[in-house]
């Protein structure tokens, strides 16, 4: 086990060191999209299957990785986009959408930032107050949202905020609520992606409109991938995890402290 520490450099360190030692398989969790080419060609050409972990690699070669087990980043962006279409459907006027990404070039930033940047192409009634980037934690979120919220000559008329995940979408709610919004359906609807327990918590107080689920819960999917190669099958090339959307009608206090996560 390698613990990169959040750099890409460390894990294409940490990759060249399990090719030196051997190893039977090699399971990446690709902070970036792009720049695996050159590394994963050495594990290849040593023979040691690579699967991809929660997030995915762009490559023109899907043959430098064996399989991916994951969340559908694109699928979760859609779903919301479908709840905001939902959700405003009968609106009078303009809908002020406040965009707060995460780590960019990030396969869960870009799938989410895709599904929303296309939606709002398309509703000429959306558009962007601003795109802050959060860089998925809560200290960058509340820091960048504030200073915003600061510059702005007047309190902007805001609808929704879309948060790219959880820490995100507490750094929001900390500086929204800071600037006098209140954040619920009555008020700033806030969108989260990942659906801990902490910002399920907050969904079921009211503050969070949709929480997004992002499952974490891959070992099993991936211990299935494992299992299927030793015994000279092909595991599937993507397999995605079980997702589900939850607004406070979803929940009780019972089924948040009964999540695993």
């Amino acid at each position: 086990f390698d613990d990169a520490r959040q750099k890409q450099e460390n894990q294409i360190t940490a990759i060249r060191k399990f090719i030196q030692q051997q190893v039977d398989c090699i399971l990446l969790m690709p902070l970036c999209v792009t720049g695996w080419e050159s590394v994963l060609q050495e594990a290849r050409a040593a023979g040691i299957p690579v699967i991809l972990v929660d997030r995915v690699i762009e490559t023109e070669d899907d043959s430098l990785y064996t399989a991916h087990v994951g969340s559908d980043f694109r699928w979760e962006g859609e779903q919301a986009v479908a709840w905001l279409e939902e959700t405003f459907r009968e609106a009078p006027g303009p809908v002020n959408i406040l965009h707060i990404r995460g780590t960019l070039d990030t396969s869960a930033q870009l799938g989410r930032s895709n599904a929303l940047e296309e939606a709002v192409a398309q509703h000429e009634s959306w558009s962007f107050l601003a795109q802050l980037d959060g860089d998925f934690t809560q200290a960058k979120t509340y820091e960048a949202t504030t200073r915003w919220l600061d510059s702005q000559s007047q309190p902007p008329d805001i609808h929704a905020v879309y948060c790219e995940n959880d820490n995100i979408a507490f750094g929001a709610l900390q500086a929204l609520e800071e600037h006098g919004y209140a954040c619920g359906r009555q008020g700033v609807n806030v969108i989260t992606f990942d659906a801990t327990r902490g910002a399920l918590l907050e969904c079921l107080k009211g503050n969070i409109s949709l929480a997004v689920e992002c499952n974490p819960l891959l070992g099993p999917l991936v211990e299935e991938a494992v299992q299927t190669m030793e015994a000279g099958g092909t595991p599937e090339k993507h397999r995605y995890v079980e997702e589900q959307l939850f607004t406070a009608e979803d929940l009780t206090a019972e089924l948040v402290e009964g999540r695993e996560y």
